[in-house]
């Protein structure tokens, strides 16, 4: 069998190699591969590769850009039959959302294309949670009924994806999962998420109206597994399904378990402090956000500020039934085996 892996060496992409090739001993129940398996990556030009192939010797290293077809002829020949993951996708781009676009919507076409072309027998895709958009209130979670309503131009880039897949498989020219995970915690974690570790402890940590807000978050080896079922579960063929922790999380509890964390467990001593801000600094966030992108402009900082008064939550009973996904990971062991990542990865906080 081949696996065909997009996405490297990004943060979820890197950890799930580790899972596919049965590095992360608590997926061992998962994990499916044999030894005499192969497993491509694409990674683009300019990036260092070593990292990956150092995990496991069956993983071959393809350059490649999803954005280019013709530079990902040779990361699928010869994959008949194979399973591919497809996890490459912009969040934030530098300057423009036409970068968002390039990636998440006319690189997604480059591989589902390819994938038919060279009969690869199923795509499992990650999308997100933006394509649905934000609850209508805190006690309100989204399921696999709930309608598209994306938020900017990254959920329409997922919307996008989301139905180029569901129209190949519906015209029966392959079989797909869609994997819906949400806000990503957990080991191999970039820079950005080392900050939100540093602005908790330095007090900065900013908290929006009374923090009660509620997000659904995903433990990165949590959205492993769900992965790993993807793979031979027959009636995931064509299906989508939310991939979360067990229970949705207020902002409140996410800093203060990092903050906790941070001072009882790694002697990390904190500032206790919180950057309180009105819902109103939220909502200023939007229309700004929605006024760049308008004119194809983007700027992180507002639009992460523009999310955090939202609720962005979401059952994840359909998978727990139908996978038989089983998030056995929750917020305050997932933060501290991050922080712990951090710490013996040379990560300052």
């Amino acid at each position: 069998m081949k696996y065909l892996v997009t996405g490297i060496p990004g943060w979820l992409g890197t950890r799930f190699l580790r899972a596919l090739s049965g590095k992360i001993p608590e997926l061992s129940n998962f994990q499916i591969t044999k030894e005499e398996d192969e497993i491509r990556c694409l990674v683009l030009e300019n990036m260092d590769s070593k990292i990956i192939e150092a995990i496991d010797p069956r993983i071959k290293v393809f350059k490649g850009n999803i954005i280019n077809k013709d530079s990902m002829q040779s990361f699928f020949a010869d994959s008949e039959n194979s399973i591919v993951f497809h996890m490459a996708g912009l969040i934030h781009p530098k300057f423009f959302t036409r970068q968002i676009y390039s990636v998440n919507q006319v690189g997604s076409k480059n591989v589902i294309d390819l994938s038919i072309e060279h009969d690869c027998k199923r795509i499992i895709a990650v999308s997100s949670n933006s394509p649905i958009g934000t609850n209508t209130s805190s006690n309100h979670l989204f399921d696999e009924k709930s309608p598209y309503n994306p938020y900017m131009a990254y959920g329409k880039s997922k919307m996008n994806m989301e139905l180029m897949l569901n129209e190949a498989f519906n015209k029966g020219e392959i079989e797909t999962v869609i994997l819906r995970p949400c806000w990503f915690y957990g080991p191999d974690q970039p820079p950005r998420q080392t900050t939100f570790f540093n602005m908790i402890k330095n007090g900065k940590a900013p908290i929006i109206g009374g923090g009660n807000s509620k997000r659904s978050m995903s433990y990165v080896d949590n959205t492993c597994q769900a992965l790993l079922l993807s793979i031979k579960n027959k009636k995931a063929a064509g299906q989508t399904y939310w991939i979360a922790d067990e229970r949705p999380y207020t902002m409140n509890e996410v800093v203060d378990t990092v903050e906790n964390l941070l001072e009882n467990e790694f002697n990390i001593k904190c500032k206790h402090k919180r950057l309180r801000l009105p819902n109103l600094a939220s909502g200023v966030a939007y229309y700004t956000d929605f006024l760049f992108q308008s004119f194809g402009l983007y700027l992180q900082k507002v639009h992460v500020l523009s999310e955090m008064n939202k609720t962005i939550a979401c059952s994840i009973d359909k998978a727990k039934t139908e996978l038989g996904y089983s998030p056995n990971v929750s917020l305050k062991e997932g933060m501290r085996r991050s922080i712990q990542w951090c710490l013996d990865n040379g990560h300052k906080i």
